[in-house]
């Protein structure tokens, strides 16, 4: 059984106007399978549309702030209205806030938690009485190996990915029951070109160079083909949990017999890191920005 799985299949995929989430709706599309792309950028979902409108499948584009309750519940209805069902959830939507603790405040934690966790958790709320009743579906929740190993100078994304991949790994022996099956994937660094779209503090150019460094890293990421490729072949085949590359299973494991070991390992590393600066370092801005100016 190839993706062939995912011909005449419906998937909802939030973040689905660029990056990772594009990828996965363009090889799904390529596959025959129809999908739902949500995002809040409209000119980012026309270009996603135009790019997949070649496959000659169903693409719907819904413009969509995944931190508006409303918004979410709505989304829901008009994939149902235009499809009438929703054979894949995937939660892929995501934004990565870089820099010291000193300079992250409660709505810098707030936004990630509300993204990263609560999202799904009401996109799942919402969705799986409906698979219920078509008997069955495949949910995939996208965390991070920030989610399992947690990383200094991100201390938002960790914390709100840590939640994710809990509250993943809880529900998926329950939905399976119902033929629901839920994939909790851990990839590591995704080479989407993440650094423009992240956001940085403190330091910002500091930050943002680090940053994209390790971004780039071969040995420490995977080309965002091959993970969309990883994950839909880990969706189909109903895997429970997938983590990649080789190297996040490393680093898993290591943080899991030695944790003592790997907290010093963070100590250093995060001693190597850009320090708190004044007060201007509490601005967060975008990899894009910082770019064109240094």
């Amino acid at each position: 059984m190839s993706l062939e799985f995912y011909r005449d299949k419906v998937a909802l995929i939030t973040g689905g106007s660029r990056g990772l989430g594009l990828e996965i709706a363009r090889q799904i599309c390529a596959h025959k399978g129809n999908v739902v792309l949500l995002a809040r950028d409209a000119e980012e979902l026309a270009s996603a549309k135009a790019q997949l409108n070649r496959f000659g499948t169903d693409v719907l584009t819904i413009e969509c702030d995944l931190l508006q309750t409303a918004q979410v519940q709505s989304a829901v209805q008009e994939t149902l209205q235009h499809f009438r069902r929703i054979d894949i959830l995937i939660n892929n939507a995501g934004i990565i806030e870089v820099g010291p603790l000193a300079h992250m405040q409660f709505k810098d934690f707030d936004r990630a938690m509300r993204l990263h966790f609560w999202a799904p958790f009401i996109l799942q709320f919402l969705v799986v009485p409906h698979m219920r009743g078509k008997g069955g579906g495949r949910i995939v929740n996208i965390s991070s190996i920030g989610g399992r190993v947690a990383v200094p100078h991100m201390a938002p994304y960790s914390a709100s990915k840590f939640a994710l991949a809990g509250f993943s790994d809880a529900i998926g022996p329950e939905l399976a029951r119902d033929k629901i099956y839920v994939t909790t994937v851990t990839p590591g660094m995704v080479r989407t070109g993440s650094d423009v779209h992240a956001k940085f503090k403190g330091d910002h150019l500091a930050e943002f160079r680090w940053f994209k460094l390790a971004n780039k890293l071969p040995f420490a990421s995977i080309s965002v083909e091959r993970a969309a490729r990883k994950i839909l072949n880990a969706c189909r085949r109903r895997k429970p949990t997938l983590v990649m590359p080789l190297t996040a299973h490393f680093i898993i494991v290591a943080n899991a017999i030695f944790p003592n070991l790997m907290a010093r390992v963070m100590q250093t590393v995060n001693r190597s890191l850009p320090t708190p600066v004044s007060e201007s370092g509490n601005e967060a801005r975008s990899g894009a920005e910082i770019g064109t100016r240094k």
